[in-house]
């Protein structure tokens, strides 16, 4: 499985690619940071994200897509520009027709260190020792993008059961009541 993580951000945009499958050892192959300049306009600093966000697709052609899922700061504007550039991140993918599956920050952190209250360094740690580099990716934003993505290579067969079985029990369900109505 080969998923593109994305820690959305409007002046920093963390990517990185993860290929592998859980239970078995994970490769990197590729991270880094669509930065936009913090003075630009808006919309061009969207459209700046956006075009990062597509080169990363073409190049590495992932299966899915892991987009940190954007929670309340206290920070209003800082909140806005997170939610707005994890819009054009799952705009991105769902073009393509690539699934896309939400993380919260905690899940991620408990995923990747076993505990959803770890800092920065510690998920810069085990990124590092998890796909066998170096040095910790920099910046933090990059780092945290490989986290989403080990987290959803992990997390996904038991995702991706739990799916099937809510689609089954639904389509069943709905067979019911159509039969019902039908009779």
């Amino acid at each position: 499985m080969r998923v593109l993580g994305v820690d959305p951000g409007l002046t920093r945009c963390g990517v990185g690619v993860v290929e592998g499958v859980a239970g078995r050892p994970l490769t990197m192959l590729g991270v880094g940071v669509v930065r936009t300049p913090a003075d630009a306009e808006l919309g061009l600093r969207l459209v700046a994200v956006e075009q990062g966000i597509e080169r990363w697709l073409d190049e590495h052609r992932p299966e899915f897509v892991a987009v940190e899922r954007v929670f309340s700061q206290h920070n209003v504007s800082t909140v806005m520009g997170t939610a707005q550039a994890s819009a054009v991140a799952m705009l991105c993918a769902a073009r393509r027709g690539i699934p896309v599956a939400l993380h919260t920050p905690s899940e991620v952190k408990a995923a990747v260190t076993g505990s959803g209250r770890a800092d920065k360094a510690q998920v810069g740690a085990m990124v590092t020792r998890l796909l066998r580099l170096d040095a910790p990716p920099k910046p933090a934003d990059a780092a945290d993008a490989l986290a989403l993505a080990i987290c959803h290579i992990w997390r996904a067969p038991a995702h991706n059961r739990l799916q099937r079985a809510v689609a089954q029990h639904t389509a069943k369900a709905s067979e019911s009541s159509w039969k019902g109505r039908t009779a």
